[in-house]
C-alpha cells in the first residue's frame, strides 16, 4: 500500500505531536514526583519534630478513636498506645490512667467536641512520678474533619518537682517563722525589735503588758519605751550604739512596771543591717535574795560570836570572809586582822604564833591544807600544839568553792589516861580479828593481852587465862595437851627470848589431838614480847603428801629414763638383723628363690621397715614427753625442705590416685632440726594420704607471718568428728587398770610433740565428710 506525500506528511506531523505530548506528560509527571518526594520529606521532618517536641499531640475522633505517637504509651505507663480513648484507663496490671482521671478527660473531650471550648487538665498516672499537662481544643477540619478534638500533652515532671520542693520549703519556713513568732509572743520576758533607725518595729505581749499599752501596734506607733533613760542615754540611743559597735550591750537598770520599781537586766543584740533585737529579764527577785543573804550573813556572824567553838569562813578565792571571836582567840589573830586575809597567810601567821603543829616541812604541810578547798568531803584533824593545847580541826567544803574551818579546843577531854585506854581497846579488837593466835607478854613474864584464838589453839579453857598467868604457869597449863609434854619447856624459852633476850625465835609442836602448831616469839618496840601461834595441820599434811608424791614421780622418771635407754638397743638390734637376713635372701646368697619366695622376702622387708618406723615413733614420742628428745637445729630454707618431704611420698600419692599442691614459702627460712621437723611434716602428710579417697586433693601451703613460719597441710578427705579428733590428739595414756589404752595411731601425737619440741604449735581442725586442716606455727 502506498501513501501519498501529503498523507506521509500528515502522519509525520501526527507522530511528532504524539511524541511532543508524551514528552510533556513525562516532564509534568517528573515535577509531580519531585513535589511528592518533597512533601514526604517535609512530613517526615514534621513527624520527627513532633517526636522530639516537649509536647505530643493526641487526636481524638468523634467515635472515640485516638491517634498519636507511641511515646504517649510510655508517659501513660502503657506498653502500647490503644485505639480508643476509653482504653487509656487502668489495665490488668494497674497501668494507665485512673478511673477518675479517665472519666474527667472523657468529659472534657466530649465537651470540646460539642462546643469547641478548649480545656486544660493535669494528670499524674498512678504509680508514676510523671506529671502531665493536657491542653485540648477542637481540631482544624484540615487536620481531621468531623468534630475531632486535638490534645497537646506536656511533661512538666521536673518543673512540678521543683515547684513541690519550693512549696514545701516555703511551708516549712512559714511554719518555722510562725513557731518563732509564737515563741516570742509566749515568752514571759519583754522582747522587741528595732529597725536600722533604732525605732521600735515589733514588740511581744510581755512588752505590751509591761508598758501598759492597749496593743502591740499602739506601742510601736507611739514608740513607747520600756527602759527609762540612764546616764543621759535613752534606750534607742543605747541600741544605736550596739548597732554601731556591732557588739551586744548588757546593762542592769531600774524601771517602773505596773507601778513597782523593778531591777531589769537589759540586752541589746545587733542583727547586722536588719536592726537590733532586745530583751529584758526581771532580776528584782534575785537582787532581793542577795540583800536577804547579806542580812542573813550578818546575823550569822553575830550568832557565831556567841559560840565557844571557833568558826571561820573562807571564800572560793581562799580569802577570809568572817571569823568569830573564839576562832580569833584560838589562833591569837593579830589586832587589825580582818576579812580578806588569804588562807596561806593565815596559816603562816598561825605558825608564827605557835598555833599549828610542829612539822618538819611547813611549806609542804601548808600546801596539803590548801587542798582542803578542792576536796568534796569534810576533813577532820587533831592539832597538838607546842604549849600542850589540842585543837580539833574540822573543815567543811562549801558548794561555792569556799571552806568553813572549825576549831575546837579539846585539851581537857583528851587526857593521857583516856588516850591509853582507847589504844588498849583498839589493840584488843585488832588482836581478836586476826587469823593467828596471839599473846603479849610483859618483861616480867606475865600475859598482858591475848586474842580469842589463843586458848582454842592450845585446847585450853579461856577462863584459865583471866588471871594473867606468867610464862611458866602457861607452860604448865599447856604441857598435858602436847604430844610430847617435854616440848613445853621450849615454849617458855621462846617467850623469854622475845621479852628478855630481845631475839626472834620459833618452832613447831605437835598436840595430842594430832594437830601441828607453828609458834614464834617476836620482840616488840615497847619491851614486851609477842607470841604467835598458827595451826598448820592441813598444810603439813599437804606438804607430806606432796613430798611422797614427788619422791614417787622421781623414781618413776628415773625408771622411765632407764627404760628408754635400753629400749632403743633392744628393739633396733633384732629388727636390723631380720632386715639384713631378708636382704641376703633376696640377693640369692642362700640360693635362688622362687617368685613366691621373693614376694615373701619383700613382705618381710616391708613389715620390718614399718615396724622400725613404729618403734622409732614410740621411742621419739616417749622421749619427747619425757623431755629427752635430742634436737640438732640448723637454718633451713622452707620450700626445698618441704619439697623433699613431699617427693619422698610421691609414690604413695600417685598410687592412691591423689593430687598434691605445694605453694608459697619461696623466701621463708626456719631454725629447726631437719630430721625431726621432716618426720612431723611427714606424719601429717601420711595421715592426709591415708584419709583422702581416690581423686582427692592435698594442699601444702608455706608462708611467713609476723610471729614466725606457718605450714598448712589440708585435705578434702573423710575428716574426723570432734570426739575422733580428741582421741587422735591424745598422747600416751594409761587406763584405770594401769594398762595403756588403744588409740587410732601415733602420727598426730608424735607430730605435735616434735613441733612443740621446736617451740612451735600444732593446731588441727577437722569436720566429718569435709576434710582436715593441720597448721604448724614455728617461731
Amino acid at each position: 500500500m502506498q501513501f501519498s506525500p501529503l498523507a506521509l506528511a500528515l502522519i509525520g506531523l501526527l507522530l511528532a505531536a504524539w511524541v511532543a505530548g508524551a514528552a510533556g506528560l513525562m516532564i509534568a509527571a517528573s515535577a509531580k514526583a519531585r513535589a511528592a518526594e518533597s512533601s514526604r520529606k517535609a512530613a517526615r521532618r514534621m513527624a520527627r519534630m513532633i517526636d522530639e517536641a516537649p509536647a505530643i499531640p493526641l487526636l481524638v475522633r468523634a467515635d472515640g478513636r485516638i491517634e498519636g505517637s507511641e511515646r504517649l504509651a510510655g508517659w501513660f505507663g502503657l506498653a502500647k498506645l490503644p485505639q480508643y480513648l476509653v482504653d487509656l484507663g487502668n489495665g490488668a496490671g494497674g497501668k494507665g490512667l485512673s478511673a477518675e482521671q479517665l472519666a474527667e478527660l472523657q468529659r472534657l473531650v466530649a465537651r470540646t467536641q460539642k462546643t469547641a471550648a478548649p480545656f486544660r487538665m493535669a494528670i499524674t498516672p498512678p504509680g508514676s512520678r510523671r506529671s502531665l499537662a493536657v491542653r485540648g481544643a477542637l481540631a482544624d477540619p484540615q487536620v481531621s474533619p468531623g468534630g475531632a478534638a486535638l490534645l497537646w500533652i506536656f511533661d512538666f515532671s521536673e518543673s512540678e518537682s521543683e515547684l513541690a520542693r519550693l512549696r514545701a520549703d516555703a511551708a516549712r519556713a512559714k511554719s518555722d517563722f510562725a513557731a518563732l513568732v509564737g515563741l516570742i509572743e509566749a515568752a514571759p520576758m519583754p522582747m522587741w525589735f528595732r529597725g536600722p533607725d533604732a525605732r521600735l518595729k515589733l514588740v511581744n505581749q510581755a512588752y505590751v503588758a509591761a508598758v501598759g499599752a492597749d496593743s502591740a501596734e499602739t506601742a510601736v506607733e507611739n514608740q513607747v519605751e520600756l527602759i527609762e533613760p540612764a546616764d543621759g542615754l535613752s534606750a534607742a540611743q543605747v541600741a544605736a550604739q550596739a548597732a554601731g559597735q556591732k557588739q551586744a550591750i548588757e546593762r542592769i537598770v531600774a524601771t517602773t512596771i505596773a507601778g513597782q520599781r523593778r531591777a531589769m537586766k537589759v540586752s541589746d543584740l545587733p542583727l547586722g543591717d536588719e536592726g537590733v533585737a532586745g530583751y529584758a529579764v526581771d532580776i528584782e527577785e534575785m537582787e532581793e535574795l542577795g540583800r536577804t543573804l547579806r542580812a542573813f550573813q550578818d546575823a550569822q556572824r553575830a550568832m557565831l560570836d556567841q559560840l565557844s567553838v571557833g568558826v571561820a569562813q573562807f571564800g572560793a578565792d581562799r580569802k577570809l570572809i568572817s571569823a568569830n571571836q573564839p576562832f580569833r582567840r584560838a589562833f591569837t589573830m593579830r589586832l587589825g586582822a580582818s576579812e580578806g586575809t588569804e588562807f596561806e597567810r593565815f596559816l603562816r601567821e598561825a605558825r608564827e604564833a605557835g598555833r599549828t603543829p610542829e612539822v618538819r616541812d611547813f611549806p609542804a604541810w601548808r600546801a596539803e591544807r590548801v587542798e582542803w578547798f578542792a576536796q568534796g568531803e569534810p576533813v577532820e584533824e587533831a592539832w597538838p600544839l607546842s604549849d600542850g593545847t589540842h585543837l580539833r580541826i574540822v573543815t567543811q567544803p562549801m558548794p561555792d568553792g569556799g571552806l568553813v574551818l572549825i576549831a575546837e579546843d579539846r585539851t581537857e577531854s583528851l587526857a593521857l589516861s583516856a588516850t591509853r585506854d582507847t589504844l588498849l581497846r583498839t589493840r584488843t579488837a585488832t588482836f581478836d580479828s586476826l587469823f593467828e593466835a596471839l599473846a603479849v607478854f610483859a618483861p616480867d613474864g606475865h600475859m598482858q593481852l591475848w586474842n580469842r584464838r589463843f586458848a582454842a589453839a592450845w585446847g585450853i579453857e579461856p577462863d584459865t587465862l583471866d588471871g594473867h598467868p606468867t610464862a611458866d604457869q602457861l607452860v604448865a597449863i599447856i604441857a598435858p595437851h602436847l604430844e610430847k609434854p617435854k616440848q613445853a619447856k621450849a615454849i617458855g624459852e621462846i617467850v623469854r627470848g622475845a621479852t628478855l633476850d630481845r631475839k626472834q625465835t620459833g618452832g613447831r609442836v605437835a598436840l595430842a589431838d594430832g594437830r601441828t602448831l607453828e609458834i614464834a616469839g617476836v620482840p616488840l618496840p615497847d619491851g614486851n614480847g609477842l607470841l604467835t601461834v598458827l595451826d598448820i595441820t592441813d598444810s603439813q599434811k599437804a606438804e607430806d603428801a606432796l613430798r611422797e608424791r614427788n619422791e614417787a614421780l622421781e623414781a618413776a622418771d628415773e625408771l622411765k629414763t632407764r627404760f628408754l635407754a635400753n629400749m632403743s638397743y633392744e628393739f633396733r638390734v633384732p629388727l636390723t638383723s631380720i632386715s639384713g637376713f631378708a636382704e641376703l635372701l633376696e640377693a640369692g646368697v642362700a640360693g635362688e628363690l622362687s617368685a613366691q619366695g621373693h614376694e615373701y622376702v619383700a613382705a618381710i622387708i616391708e613389715s620390718v621397715q614399718r615396724l622400725t618406723d613404729q618403734v622409732e615413733n614410740v621411742l621419739d614420742l616417749s622421749q619427747s614427753e619425757a623431755g629427752l628428745l635430742p634436737l640438732a637445729p640448723e637454718k633451713l630454707e622452707l620450700l626445698p625442705f618441704a619439697t623433699k618431704v613431699v617427693r619422698d611420698r610421691e609414690a604413695a600419692i600417685l598410687s592412691a590416685g591423689l593430687s598434691l599442691d605445694l605453694r608459697g614459702g619461696q623466701t621463708a627460712k626456719v631454725e629447726a632440726d631437719p630430721r625431726q621437723l621432716g618426720r612431723a611434716l611427714g606424719q601429717l602428710l601420711d595421715n592426709a594420704i591415708a584419709a583422702t579417697p581416690q581423686g582427692g586433693k592435698i594442699l601444702v601451703e608455706l608462708s611467713r607471718k609476723a610471729d614466725g613460719v606457718r605450714i598448712i597441710v589440708s585435705d578434702n578427705g573423710k575428716g574426723m568428728t570432734r570426739d575422733e579428733l580428741r582421741r587422735a590428739l591424745e598422747g600416751l595414756r594409761t587406763g584405770a587398770n594401769g594398762r595403756p589404752e588403744r588409740r587410732a595411731g601415733l602420727g598426730i601425737p608424735l607430730a605435735r610433740q616434735l613441733v612443740e619440741a621446736h617451740g612451735g604449735t600444732l593446731e588441727i581442725v577437722s569436720r566429718a565428710g569435709e576434710g582436715t586442716t593441720a597448721t604448724i606455727l614455728l617461731p
